[in-house]
């Protein structure tokens, strides 16, 4: 449970580490990391949630005639920065976005996620705890500062030095998300060239997307030290493994694993069985949240160890939802398919929301697919029941858009400026003359 300091504590605290600069964070509708960079002396206004911005400049917000936006800083989010500057020390605060009139807003991802989490309350639910497993490549950078293509070692999956050049990297990055109270349970080479995953201990909901915010900012500052460029790009080199976001999810109750029955015969309850049917059931629309590039759908196909099909299973990795072997407090359940360039708050919020709804209505979950989806005919698929998941970034959202309960959880801002900014990233991608298809073409006809 994170610390939730007074504004006393944290203007002792500035004063005691020498903070000369504060960042207030947040994270806009696609999940790109924003701040407003404040000096010390501007702190305690901060803490009186009196620092606005303009909202106008930041996409998915709001138009410039309602620009005006305030910052409210989650005092329990207090960290300072444990790289040092010749100026002092840096600090962060996350913040929720008010509007003027003292309200949630709207478009802000994480007060979309709080929204979700009250309504699970409400269902007599206390917590909703996420694992997550985020997978990245380092890349070199070429004479200019900027990034190539070219992996900085041949490693393959828990590979070490010197075959995996990395480790050193990956080593600093662990220690200082240590350093600022991550708890890591694992660190390793991951099945690609160049590609590593980094496994903390899960937290609730909010805590865990804000880990995961955190966590992304700190692999690039990181990496840029070691003469690296990090990527969070799902599926950055054609031919080999893609990264994802396996994100393990969990329900408790009056301090209790709202997933586990010990006298079922896969240690699950009923609860779990049908948060798992509303995930299957919701699926294909909260795939354009959790994977919400067009290149995020270079990863999910065939062969490259990425979910493509709607199925579960308490032991095969080649469906969407995967049950991890442990029971009692530790039962869960991981879905694979979200990659690490999506909004933490919002995808989280969709899982949550889609499985929920299946709590609600009590959903049938199909019997679990033990066989490898991956060699499966399509009229083997057809018979057991198991659908795709949309091919392309076009396809989820239609799958969104056409689903009630993902498009309710987003809320009408979200939702709409989400779908806008989407379709015109495809359209731009649709009308690409690529340098495949003119190899392809170009001399042939």
């Amino acid at each position: 449970m994170k610390q939730e300091y007074s504004k006393e504590q944290i203007l002792q605290l500035a004063n005691e580490h020498n903070v000369k600069y504060v960042r207030l964070q947040f994270t806009d509708l696609l999940g790109v990391v924003k701040n407003v960079e404040i000096p010390v002396d501007q702190l305690p206004k901060a803490l009186d949630n009196k620092i606005m911005f303009d909202g106008s400049s930041i996409e998915g917000f709001v138009r410039i005639e309602e620009s005006d936006m305030y910052l409210v800083p989650d005092r329990s989010t207090w960290l300072v920065l444990p790289w040092n500057s010749e100026q002092g020390s840096v600090a962060r605060l996350i913040c929720d976005i008010y509007t003027p009139e003292g309200e949630p807003f709207a478009g802000d991802p994480r007060s979309v996620l709080k929204r979700v989490l009250s309504e699970a309350r409400d269902m007599g639910f206390s917590a909703f705890n996420v694992g997550p497993e985020p997978e990245f490549f380092l890349f070199k950078l070429d004479d200019h500062g900027r990034s190539t293509l070219e992996v900085n070692d041949d490693g393959g999956y828990f590979d070490w030095a010197p075959l995996d050049l990395g480790e050193n990297c990956r080593r600093e990055i662990v220690l200082t998300l240590e350093a600022m109270g991550f708890e890591i349970e694992a660190s390793h080479h991951e099945v690609a060239p160049g590609q590593h995953e980094i496994d903390f201990k899960y937290a609730d909901a909010v805590a865990a997307a804000d880990n995961i915010a955190t966590f992304r900012m700190v692999v690039k500052t990181i990496a840029r030290q070691h003469g690296l460029h990090a990527t969070f790009m799902p599926k950055p080199v054609f031919g080999i493994n893609g990264s994802g976001m396996h994100c393990h999810l969990s329900l408790f109750k009056d301090g209790q694993n709202a997933f586990y029955d010990e006298t079922d015969e896969l240690g699950l309850s009923q609860t779990a069985r049908y948060f798992l049917a509303g995930v299957l059931e919701h699926a294909p629309a909260f795939t354009a949240i959790c994977n919400p590039t067009v290149n995020s759908y270079k990863r999910l196909v065939p062969g490259y160890e990425a979910p493509c099909y709607v199925a579960w299973s308490p032991k095969n990795r080649s469906p969407l939802v995967r049950i991890p072997a442990a029971r009692g407090m530790s039962t869960r359940i991981e879905v694979r398919s979200p990659d690490p360039s999506c909004n933490p708050y919002l995808a989280i919020a969709s899982m949550l929301a889609a499985g929920l709804d299946g709590i609600r209505r009590q959903l049938p979950l199909p019997d679990p697919v033990d066989r490898n989806i991956y060699i499966m005919s399509d009229e083997e698929k057809e018979e057991v029941g198991i659908r795709n998941l949309p091919e392309n970034l076009l396809m989820s959202l239609e799958a969104l858009t056409h689903d009630d309960v993902v498009c309710a959880a987003l809320g009408d801002h979200v939702l709409t400026h989400f779908v806008e900014a989407k379709k015109i990233e495809w359209n731009m991608y649709r009308t690409q003359v690529t340098e495949w298809e003119t190899d392809q073409y170009l001399n042939l006809y």
